[in-house]
């Protein structure tokens, strides 16, 4: 437990934090879980439009720290790689 003020304080501070970061991740998944979904019925154009929610909402939780910049990119690249690879099947 935390006995000087400074440290009471970071430990408020870092249950906040976490709170947020948590609520920033589900996000994510979230939105992945719809694009997903679009992919596995095979409607381009939803999944064209969630991979767009998806990417935006992956920068907006790597431009706040709660998630790396390049794990974000990683995450992106392969989403739309399986967009692509949908799109090729449906050509």
């Amino acid at each position: 437990m935390a006995h000087s003020l400074q440290a009471k304080k970071r430990a408020r501070q870092n249950i906040k934090r976490r709170t947020i970061n948590r609520a920033r991740k589900r996000q994510v998944k979230t939105q992945i879980k719809h694009f997903e979904e679009a992919l596995a019925k095979g409607d381009t154009e939803a999944a064209k439009e969630q991979l767009r929610l998806v990417t935006q909402k992956l920068d907006k939780t790597a431009s706040t720290s709660t998630m790396h910049k390049k794990t974000a990119a990683r995450k992106k690249s392969r989403l739309t790689r399986r967009f692509n690879a949908l799109k090729a099947k449906k050509v």
